[in-house]
């Protein structure tokens, strides 16, 4: 029956093998399960809420998958855009997080619409080379700087805004202790190093008596308080709401970071498998992207941010997975995961810190596709990854890069080289901050 349904044999596997990868992205990607509830609570929202909707999200995400492109994709909340939840739309823009999941909801459906029409390819297409590499880098400053922060690495100061925190105590300690054995465990090809690194931090912090012991498994926690919780007459109307020009930088970021992340992801994972090459690869595509949409708004209505491809699938995809088995036995993981919400709930801050640092890290490859010898391409893809996180907004860096890029080209005479997705995104983003 797999074997009819999937296509194994055709894809040159067998149902161990994708068992197997699956086991192996899930491994990989797991860590978001105990990340994403500790950077969205800083919203208000109840961090077991969260716990379910992230697990839900990513089970049904991968499901989709699996079912409809038939591909070995693992899904779940981004890392970055719920870093853009928590701490622009939320935490800067001054939304509500009911709001800012009304927010992830329209954007899920432009989503939908742009990969319909064909829009999205338009758009992906129209935004240079050196760009896209700025925006997953400045992403991952980002995501440094908030690491650095939850464990005290950094902390305020009044003369010169950050400073090094105090090396003898707990946390940051224990977080750069953390992030040295993540990339240890990952140099040496060590499965599941990220999850391994922040269960190790907080074993580490529940012998040192600095986090309580509250069990492992348990019946899921309630999911009531982030269910349909999302605010979208109080995001539209204007005088209770969200300004529009509020509105309008919030989902045009959720909407740019969404598409360059999940085509971004899909191309490069789907090309290491050689699965573009098939026959029916470029119809499966379709269907990956309808699923990525898909995906987006039923986590906004389940009561998480973004939900989308995770280039972690990769690893699944070097041990053989090839077909949406793989997907499918991501999503069954993700469902046994939610009953191990006690143990997420004691992992404090400075465990899930070493994560994000180390994607961050990772991240921050991408700046070898910037075109440095080109000023009207490396300027612009500097200001947008700098931006980022000197401003503590994706939006701000975003909006410098592509406003800057479009400017530069113009005052070179080089304009011609300027696709008119481009021309349109710096329209959008000069009419946001004039109307703010």
């Amino acid at each position: 029956m797999l074997d009819a349904f999937f296509k194994l044999r055709q894809h040159g596997t067998d149902a161990r093998t994708e068992v197997l990868a699956g086991l192996t992205t899930f491994l990989t990607m797991s860590y978001i399960v105990f990340v994403n509830p500790d950077i969205l609570a800083t919203t208000g929202m109840d961090a077991g809420a969260v716990f379910v909707a992230t697990c839900l999200a990513a089970a049904f995400g991968s499901l989709i998958m699996a079912l409809l492109a038939n591909f070995p994709i693992g899904m779940a909340p981004g890392m970055g855009l719920n870093a853009f939840f928590a701490f622009t739309v939320v935490g800067a823009a001054g939304l509500s997080w009911q709001q800012a999941l009304a927010a992830v909801f329209i954007s899920g459906i432009v989503f939908l619409v742009l990969s319909l029409t064909g829009v999205r390819a338009w758009l992906v297409a129209g935004i240079p080379p050196s760009l896209r590499a700025a925006i997953v880098a400045g992403i991952g400053l980002f995501l440094a700087i908030i690491a650095l922060q939850k464990s005290q690495v950094i902390v305020g100061d009044p003369d010169t805004l950050v400073t090094l925190g105090s090396l003898h105590a707990w946390e940051p300690l224990m977080a750069l202790g953390g992030f040295l054995l993540i990339a240890v465990l990952e140099a040496r090809r060590v499965r599941g190093a990220i999850l391994i690194g922040i269960l190790a931090v907080t074993a580490a912090s529940v012998f040192a008596g600095h986090v309580q012991f509250h069990g492992i498994v348990s019946t899921p926690p309630s999911l009531a308080p982030t269910l349909l919780q999302l605010d979208l007459p109080g995001l539209l109307h204007r005088d209770g709401g969200a300004p529009i020009a509020i509105l309008l930088q919030v989902v045009l970021v959720f909407v740019l970071v969404e598409v360059f992340d999940a085509t971004g992801t899909l191309y490069g994972v789907m090309g290491r498998a050689r699965l573009l090459e098939l026959p029916d690869g470029q119809k499966r595509f379709g269907r990956a992207l309808l699923a990525d949409s898909s995906a987006i708004v039923a986590g906004s209505l389940l009561g998480t941010s973004s939900t989308t491809a995770y280039a972690e699938s990769a690893s699944g995809v070097q041990v053989g997975g090839r077909t949406g088995l793989t997907a499918l036995v991501v999503a069954l993981l993700f469902l046994v995961a939610l009953f191990f919400s006690p143990l997420a709930a004691m992992v404090p801050g400075y465990a899930t810190a070493p994560a994000l640092l180390f994607v961050a890290g990772l991240m921050l490859r991408e700046l070898v596709d910037v075109e440095w010898s080109d000023l009207t391409e490396a300027v612009p893809a500097a200001l947008c990854a700098l931006a980022m996180p000197f401003t503590y907004s994706i939006a701000n860096g975003l909006a410098f890069g592509v406003i800057a890029y479009a400017a530069l080209k113009l005052g070179t005479g080089r304009w011609r080289e300027v696709h008119p997705a481009v021309w349109l995104v710096s329209a959008l983003f000069v009419l946001r901050y004039a109307l703010s």
